[in-house]
């Protein structure tokens, strides 16, 4: 039946957003919302997680009542059917492509939600699930529908649009303030390309406010819920824990004799030992010391670190959970700042099998085949990208390319500082980067196509 008044784009716009919603509330359904460890934490609007989503869930439940939840994971799922459709839709005005190609791309879009419930050890449908990536990876989506549309327009409106979901990415999950640092720098590389220096400095300017202003609106909101002006806590602790696995028992010198953070070290350090929790009991090959580090860092950080710091802190007397969390954060810190420089090597070579987890996981599986597969993949990338732009002067699918390897290189590198790479934490530059990858290889074939039709002339 013909729809009144809309064009075919829209038209086919529309068809598109009517299945994804289909399918995203179907599986809503069938499945029912899934409540898991992390859940609880986000619904009591716990001072560890990032404001957003506790504000996402907690609008839900000032409206609706009991029962809010399955109406905050059917938002996710509209959300998310939305930014697959948008992006969809760019890119197929932008590069012309067919019906297949663009349900190739819709495709491709889909496949991190059947990953996690299927491939990864995480099993769950993260769209119908009470955890922040339900929320952050439909708004990543919108995100790169936005920097997209700045890098390939240049307009301000797309500009503006792009930083506002950085902004709210960052406040759904800090390892996402990397898109706020993928905006700065994709917007400035676009105006020196074009030779426009003088906004550089308003575009630096702009990056450094809002850091700020997401550093403020974390205090307020935890002030709010909390009644302390604080940031989100447990960061440093994180951090700690990787830095503690990487020590070996000299490294307590780096304290002064005696004082507190030589006995926590040293508390820290023999319990680590004694549950083999540290780095000389990972085995010899990079894959057996990566899977080591990813399987025992809860271990330490939760059974050691915090078990200790938060009972001598709660011993003190007169000390709240938030007071206590404060206090462990800044032992954290001023530890880490002593330890790091004594451990480093070690902590640097555990940090690169992290990373090197990550990129496999940004795009496949981490398995010994797929490993290689994985590397492939990636050095044909970026042999494409540098063939598309060096040699043959087309950029277009080299944007999208250049845009999904900036992310991944930095969610990754970003995110094994302070934790393992799960699969969850890495799934966001999953499609982007075979979207690309597709747009590339589409792009040499069809430059090939051209030149054999011109029989090889110029």
């Amino acid at each position: 039946m013909e729809i009144v008044g809309l064009n075919r784009d829209k038209k086919r716009a529309l068809c598109l957003f009517a299945g994804l919603l289909a399918f995203f509330l179907g599986l809503l359904a069938a499945g029912g919302v899934g409540v898991y460890n992390d859940s609880e934490q986000y619904i009591t609007m716990h001072i560890h997680r990032e404001p957003l989503y506790p504000l996402y869930l907690a609008a839900f439940r000032a409206v609706l009542g009991e029962g809010y939840l399955m109406a905050a994971m059917a938002g996710q799922g509209i959300l998310t059917a939305v930014g697959i459709t948008a992006l969809s839709e760019y890119l197929t005005r932008r590069f012309g492509l067919r019906m297949w190609e663009e349900l190739t791309v819709v495709a491709l879009q889909l496949l991190p939600h059947l990953i996690t419930r299927y491939v990864s050890a995480l099993g769950i449908f993260l769209e119908n699930s009470v955890m922040s990536e339900g929320l952050c990876i439909p708004l990543f989506t919108i995100f790169v529908y936005f920097l997209l549309r700045m890098l390939f327009e240049g307009k301000v409106r797309d500009a503006v649009s792009a930083l506002l979901f950085a902004y709210l990415l960052s406040m759904t999950r800090g390892q996402m303030m990397t898109t706020i640092l993928l905006w700065a720098l994709l917007l400035g590389i676009r105006l020196v390309a074009h030779k426009k220096y003088r906004p550089l400095f308003l575009c630096a300017s702009t990056v450094l406010l809002v850091f700020l202003l997401r550093d403020l609106t974390v205090h307020v909101y935890n002030y709010g819920v909390t009644g302390y002006f604080m940031g989100n806590t447990y960061g440093q602790v994180n951090t700690l824990t990787n830095v503690i696995y990487a020590c070996d028992e000299e490294d307590r010198e780096v304290f002064e004799e005696g004082d507190l953070e030589q006995a926590f070290f040293d508390s820290f350090y023999s319990k680590a030992m004694e549950r083999k929790l540290n780095h000389v009991y990972a085995g010899d090959s990079f894959g057996e010391r990566a899977a080591y580090l990813e399987e025992h860092h809860d271990l330490l950080k939760f059974q050691i670190l915090e078990a200790q710091l938060s009972a001598y802190y709660f011993g003190l007397g007169e000390v709240d959970y938030y007071e206590q969390s404060s206090m462990s954060d800044e032992m954290a810190g001023k530890m880490i700042k002593k330890l790091l420089p004594a451990c480093f090597g070690q902590w640097l070579y555990d940090y690169i099998l992290l990373c090197r987890g990550g990129f496999v996981r940004s795009i496949a599986v981490v398995h010994p085949l797929i490993n290689f597969v994985a590397l492939f993949l990636y050095l044909s990338a970026i042999g494409l990208l540098l063939w598309q732009t060096l040699v043959k002067k087309r950029f277009q699918a080299a944007v999208v390319m250049g845009t999904a390897l900036l992310f991944i290189a930095a969610n990754v590198c970003a995110t094994s500082i302070t934790i393992m790479c799960l699969s969850r934490y890495m799934i966001y530059g999953f499609s982007l980067f075979y979207i690309a990858f597709y747009l590339l290889v589409r792009e040499v074939c069809e430059n090939k196509l051209f030149w054999k039709n011109q029989g090889g002339k110029t």
